[in-house]
C-alpha cells in the first residue's frame, strides 16, 4: 500500500513584531536559512533599531582659571580634586624644572585631571614668554619642563596728542588704544630730554613704531575668557623709533645697535639720548609736591628749614629707580628720613632716596646698581605727612637742585663714525615709519634727516 501523501506546508512569513523580538543575532541566523525558502518569497525586511545612540561620559575634567591669592601649587592642586599622592608626585616633578616657591597669584593655568584624581596635563604661565608644563611620561611617570610660549610678532605704530581730555602721557596713550606699559617705555626713552611732570603742554603729540606679540595658546584663551574686556590681547616688545613734539621742539629717537655694542637710542644725527642722570627717579609721570629750597615750611615740624631735595607725590609701593649707575653707600632706617638709600656715582655725585616703604631686592652697602634699576618703593616712613619720595642730589659734598643739575647733564657716546652708514639706513627707514605714525595722529611731520 502506498504511503499516504503528506503535504508539508511552506514556511510562514514572520511578522514584524516577531522579527524585532529576535534581536540582531536571531536575524542573522534567519538570514542564513533564507536560502531554503522558495524563490518567490520576498526578501525579509531589515530590523529597525531599538536603541538610541550611546553617549560616553568623559573620564577627565578640564579646569581653567587664575591662581588664587595666598595659594601654593600644592594647595591649589588639592583644591581642584587631585589626590594627595598625585599632588606629591607633581611637586617632585616640578622641582626639577621650576621652584614651586615662585608660584604666583593671578597667573593663568589649565589643569586636566581624571575623575578619580589623577593628573593628565597641567600648564602654568610663568610670564608672558614662558610656561611650566607637567604631563605623563612613559611608564606613568610625570615630567615637568619650562617651554617658550609661541608668539606672533607684529610691527605696529601708535600716536597720541596731549589735550584737555588726555592731559598726561598715560591718558593720551590710553586714548590711542594702548596700555600703560608702552607709556612707561616711551617715557624711559625720552627721560633725559623731557620732564613728563612739568614740561608737557596742550597740543604736544607723539608717535612711535614698536613690536607687539599675540598668542593663541590655551593659557592666552584663559586670560581672555576670564579677564573679560580688560584682558590684554597682546604684549609689547621693543620700540624701534619714537618722536615727541614738545612745546615747539621735536625730539626723535631711533633704536640702533653699534657693532660690538649694546642697543641704544639716538637722535637723527647719531647723538645718544642717554644721559648721565635720568630726569626722574620714578618710572611713571611723577607729581612734584615740593621743590629744592633753602627755606621751606616743614609740614610735620611746623617750622621753616632747608629742603635740600625734590618731593615727588606718588602712591605707596611705586618703584623708585637709580637715576644713574653707581654703588650703594647705605640702606638705613631712622626716625627722620625713614627708609633711605644712598648711592655714589662718578664725577663726585651722590643721590639720596628718602621715606621708602621697602628696599629693592639685594640693595645693601657695596652693591653695584645700574641706571634704571629698582632700589626701593615709595612710602611714608620717617617724618612724612603722606606717601612720597624725597629725592636729593649732592655734588662734591654740597646738596644741589636736582632739576637744574639734571638739565646740565651731557649726553652719552654718539654712534661711532665707522657705523654711521649703517645707522643712517636704519634712521631713514624709521623716520618714514614715524611720519606715517604722526599722520595717524593728525600731524604732518617733515622727516628729513639733518646733514
Amino acid at each position: 500500500m502506498d504511503a499516504p501523501h503528506v503535504q508539508i506546508p511552506g514556511p510562514r512569513r514572520p511578522s514584524r513584531r516577531w522579527l524585532l523580538g529576535l534581536g540582531l543575532s536571531g536575524v542573522l541566523v534567519l538570514a542564513a536559512l533564507a536560502g531554503s525558502s522558495r524563490p518567490e518569497d520576498p526578501p525579509l525586511p531589515a530590523p529597525a533599531s531599538s536603541r538610541a545612540d550611546i553617549i560616553l561620559t568623559p573620564d577627565t575634567e578640564l579646569i581653567r582659571g587664575f591662581v588664587p591669592r595666598h595659594s601654593t601649587l600644592d594647595a591649589m592642586l588639592r583644591a581642584h580634586g587631585l589626590a594627595a599622592p598625585v599632588v606629591a608626585r607633581v611637586i617632585d616633578a616640578v622641582r626639577d624644572a621650576f621652584d614651586p616657591r615662585r608660584f604666583r597669584a593671578l597667573q593663568p593655568f589649565v589643569l586636566e585631571r581624571t575623575l578619580d584624581g589623577d593628573l593628565r596635563h597641567f600648564a602654568y604661565e610663568i610670564d608672558p614668554g614662558t610656561l611650566l608644563r607637567v604631563r605623563h611620561a612613559p611608564e606613568h611617570e610625570l615630567s615637568a619642563a619650562i617651554e617658550a610660549i609661541p608668539r606672533q610678532r607684529h610691527e605696529r605704530v601708535a600716536a597720541g596728542v596731549i589735550e584737555e581730555a588726555a592731559p598726561s602721557l598715560f591718558a593720551a596713550m590710553e586714548a590711542a588704544g594702548e596700555g600703560a606699559e608702552l607709556s612707561i617705555a616711551l617715557a624711559g626713552i625720552f627721560s633725559g630730554e623731557i620732564d613728563f611732570n612739568t614740561e608737557l603742554q596742550p597740543g604736544d603729540r607723539f608717535g612711535l613704531v614698536f613690536d607687539s606679540y599675540t598668542r593663541d595658546d590655551m593659557l592666552a584663551e584663559v586670560r581672555h575668557a576670564l579677564g573679560g574686556a580688560d584682558a590684554p590681547q597682546h604684549t609689547y616688545g621693543e620700540i624701534h623709533a619714537a618722536e615727541f613734539h614738545n612745546d615747539g621742539r621735536v625730539v626723535r629717537a631711533i633704536r640702533f645697535t653699534p657693532p660690538g655694542g649694546t642697543p641704544g637710542f639716538y637722535d637723527e644725527r647719531g647723538r645718544s639720548l642717554r644721559r648721565f642722570f635720568l630726569r626722574s627717579p620714578l618710572k611713571f609721570e611723577p607729581r612734584i609736591t615740593s621743590r629744592f629750597s633753602r627755606r621751606r615750611f616743614h609740614p610735620v615740624l611746623n617750622r621753616y628749614r632747608p629742603h635740600l631735595g625734590v618731593d615727588y607725590g606718588a602712591p605707596t609701593g611705586a618703584p623708585v629707580v637709580a637715576v644713574a649707575a653707581g654703588t650703594v653707600i647705605s640702606a638705613t632706617h631712622d626716625r627722620a628720613n625713614g627708609r633711605m638709600v644712598r648711592l655714589r656715582h662718578s664725577s663726585g655725585y651722590e643721590t639720596y632716596y628718602l621715606h621708602l616703604s621697602a628696599f629693592g631686592p639685594g640693595i645693601r652697602p657695596g652693591v653695584r646698581v645700574s641706571q634704571g634699576q629698582t632700589i626701593g618703593k615709595v612710602g611714608a616712613t620717617g617724618l612724612a605727612s603722606g606717601p612720597h619720595l624725597d629725592y636729593r642730589l649732592r655734588k662734591n659734598g654740597v646738596f644741589v637742585d636736582p632739576l637744574a643739575e639734571h638739565r646740565r647733564m651731557p649726553p652719552g657716546e654718539p654712534v661711532p663714525a665707522s657705523a654711521m652708514a649703517a645707522f643712517e639706513a636704519v634712521r631713514d627707514s624709521a623716520l618714514q615709519q614715524l611720519e606715517a605714525a604722526m599722520q595717524k595722529a593728525g600731524a604732518s611731520v617733515v622727516a628729513a634727516a639733518a646733514q
